[in-house]
């Protein structure tokens, strides 16, 4: 939507350009226009949002020729309501009705090549890649922690290596698709189970979950990589205990998580921590597009990492989930 809007916006302003003979001209035939414009974007993107069930169901090429028609008739309706309340056109409906035209075509031409740009196989495999990305550092420091507990404590490094067969059969998996919530949450659990082998006390963790709904969907291993550097950043450095917060809830729809861990401002910069943000970043880009973002946030002594990112819900998922936290 944000998309149509600037691109509708950035053709006007083309079209005024042109047509004024200064820029101080091409101001006030952009400004004469909005009259006719700003309605029909809004217009537009309304009626393609409740239109957008049916116009899928369509061949592309009808499809494309329903929402030129659309484009037409709106931009007529407005052109002659609108003469009616200003008392005159500021322009030929001709003039309007080629360029409704014109931005129609380029708008199909750019979502069509976006689309074949991030068509499924292409996506499938930039995710693969990136997923593989992630799994030898997760998987190197596992087993480096548990080989430090095969001598001191054989039963616990038993134990551990059993928690990392089982997440070793959900690296292995096919990762393409979004996952529930609780099964990315049981795998941060299990991965924090096996540092905390190697970390003991110096390792708290404090699990914010009463909001979270357990039907919700998310990328896999969108939270494990920010644990990792949560570990490895702001717990191994330290001497004495540090604390990991991890709050997950569910606002109105949008799925919500913040990971917090100690700081130290004179600690440096990690090269691992930008790649894995921007790893995950790309990841959700992939996912949802611009519907999902990742911000940081570093204060004197706590580093938070904020997730936001569509409420997908689970079918088949067990249990109800939650009412959505209010703000």
């Amino acid at each position: 939507m944000l998309r149509i809007l600037l691109m509708g916006n950035a053709a006007a302003a083309a079209a005024a350009v042109v047509k004024g003979p200064d820029l101080l001209g091409a101001w006030r035939e952009f400004v004469e226009s909005a009259a006719l414009i700003e309605p029909l974007l809004v217009l537009s993107v309304l009626a393609l949002a409740v239109l957008s069930g049916v116009l899928r169901l369509l061949p592309y090429w009808l499809g494309a020729a329903a929402v030129l028609a659309l484009e037409l008739v709106l931009t007529a309706v407005l052109y002659f309501e609108g003469r009616t309340l200003l008392g005159q056109a500021p322009a030929p409906l001709e003039r309007y009705l080629l360029l409704v035209v014109l931005t129609t075509f380029a708008m199909l031409a750019y979502f069509d090549l976006r689309g074949r740009a991030l068509s499924p196989a292409l996506s499938e495999a930039r995710l693969q890649a990136l997923q593989a990305r992630i799994r030898p550092h997760f998987l190197f420091n596992s087993i480096n922690a548990v080989l430090s507990l095969i001598r001191q404590d054989p039963r616990r490094a038993e134990d551990a290596l059993e928690d990392m067969a089982e997440l070793f059969r959900v690296l292995m998996a096919d990762n393409r698709e979004l996952t529930l919530l609780t099964r990315e949450v049981e795998l941060c659990r299990q991965y924090l189970g096996i540092e905390q082998l190697r970390l003991g006390s110096r390792l708290r963790v404090e699990w914010q979950l009463d909001a979270m709904p357990r039907d919700a969907l998310v990328p896999p291993l969108v939270l494990q990589p920010l644990l990792e550097n949560a570990v490895y950043h702001g717990i191994e450095p330290r001497l004495e205990p540090g604390t990991i917060v991890i709050n997950i809830a569910a606002v109105h729809d949008e799925l919500r998580a913040v990971l917090r861990n100690p700081y130290r401002p004179d600690g440096g910069r990690h090269e691992g921590n930008r790649m894995a943000l921007a790893n995950i970043r790309e990841r959700l880009a992939l996912h949802f597009d611009a519907e999902a973002n990742l911000s940081t946030r570093a204060g004197a002594d706590s580093y938070e990492v904020r997730i936001v990112m569509p409420y997908v819900r689970s079918r088949d998922a067990p249990g109800a989930a939650p009412e959505p936290a209010h703000e």
